[in-house]
């Protein structure tokens, strides 16, 4: 399982999660609760419920890099262009715009 940690504004949003059934995030009950909280993406407005999905939510693909600057990303850190959730959890965390990618590490005993 890979999670990350997304933020809006570097305010904690919620929880991006791969898993074996797909992909899910869930917005932050204190962030719903917030004053004036801010959607992440058109397509995932606010909301309690967990988003579900088999594919990685297009918004936050489309924050991974293209083109030259994907090979470059996949070399550098030898992940295959179509693990997307590596390369996100790789490459945004200091992404352009208003949402940046913490990868959560998952301790394993």
């Amino acid at each position: 399982m890979k999670q990350a940690k997304i933020y809006m504004r570097l305010q904690f949003a919620g929880i991006l999660t791969e898993d074996e059934t797909g992909y899910s995030f869930d917005y932050d009950n204190e962030y719903l609760h917030a004053q004036d909280p801010e959607a992440v993406s058109l397509t995932l407005p606010l909301r309690k419920e967990k988003y579900r999905s088999n594919v990685l939510f297009p918004f936050f693909d489309g924050l991974i890099p293209e083109g030259w600057l994907l090979d470059i990303a996949g070399r550098s850190w030898k992940i295959d262009r179509r693990d997307r959730m590596s390369l996100l959890l790789a490459c945004c965390k200091d992404c352009i715009g208003a949402v940046s990618v913490v990868p959560i590490e998952n301790e394993t005993p």
